[in-house]
């Protein structure tokens, strides 16, 4: 398990994180979001050691030091990849300094470029690699040692939606084998699909922390999903109602003031009678990220 506890870091007079706590279990992976400048790559980098930090930072129990490192796998959101090696020099490479041998990687690799789909042979120079299939192979750079504690700085950027899924499935393996595994995203959706629980900084600070569930649930199902011949008009007369979008026709999005209202709602909607869809549910990960990310009153 992976701790943090009270730790805070400033630069000079900026406080970079002031008082974060979180855990992450075995198996389980914690998604840290928040805007550029939030916090989250100086979290990561504290975890790493990479900086001096007041508070308390332990793996399995004991402060984070080098002995710990073959454990570790890290990917930093600049790509540091050498172009003048190959595919198979760099990940030996970089799976030697996990302390792992050229004669126990080499077998793996033609297997991993299958996983995440890259276009290319282990003989190809990185060079002459996409951006993308560039930012796969530091991906298995990252995974091929089988790293216990898993550290993913934005590791979707510049994926396309099916290479987004071949890293979440990459990810959730990696979980059942009982890693502990952090990552940053600025798509909401990543982290709603793949997170157990998440933590969100705004200006150094936890400001939003829990499963993806209990995060939703603390604003209320206060959006409303029906189809419906009302028109948005007279959905909009509704008690309670602060809104109405029309998705498609018949199909319309409800904001409501007060989650309680939903029942006095269904019951005018059906009248007794068989109603295609009702639908009541707290706010995406999306809009809490806006909302909280923009909130500066707390």
């Amino acid at each position: 398990m992976l701790s943090v506890q009270h730790v805070s870091k400033s630069f000079g007079s900026l406080q970079a994180l002031d008082d974060i706590n979180f855990d992450i279990p075995d198996g389980h992976i914690l998604g840290l979001i928040g805007q550029n400048g939030a916090g989250k790559s100086t979290t990561f980098h504290s975890i790493l050691n990479f900086l001096h930090y007041d508070g308390q930072i332990n793996w399995q129990g004991e402060p984070i030091t080098e002995s710990v490192f073959d454990q570790i796998g890290y990917l930093p959101e600049e790509r540091s990849l050498m172009p003048k090696l190959t595919i198979e020099q760099q990940i030996v490479y970089l799976a030697r300094l996990k302390d792992k041998s050229a004669k126990e990687i080499r077998p793996q690799i033609d297997s991993w470029l299958e996983k995440f789909a890259v276009k290319g042979n282990k003989k190809d120079k990185i060079k002459s690699l996409s951006k993308g299939n560039q930012q796969k192979v530091q991906l298995i750079c990252t995974l091929i040692h089988n790293p216990k504690l898993i550290i993913l700085d934005e590791p979707f950027s510049g994926l396309d939606p099916v290479n987004s899924d071949l890293l979440k499935q990459a990810i959730i393996e990696a979980k059942n084998n009982g890693a502990s595994i952090i990552f940053s995203s600025h798509d909401m959706e990543n982290v709603e699909e793949v997170c157990d629980s998440l933590v969100m900084l705004r200006n150094g600070r936890i400001v939003l922390d829990g499963t993806v569930g209990e995060v939703r649930d603390q604003f209320g199902k206060t959006r409303l999903f029906v189809t419906t011949d009302w028109t948005a008009d007279r959905l909009s007369q509704l008690p309670h109602v602060i809104s109405v979008i029309q998705r498609e026709y018949n199909r319309y999005l409800l904001d409501l003031d007060d989650e309680t209202a939903g029942k006095d709602i269904f019951d005018t909607l059906t009248n007794g009678q068989y109603i295609e869809e009702f639908s009541q549910q707290p706010p995406t990960l999306n809009e809490i990220f806006r909302l909280k990310a923009g909130d500066h009153n707390e």
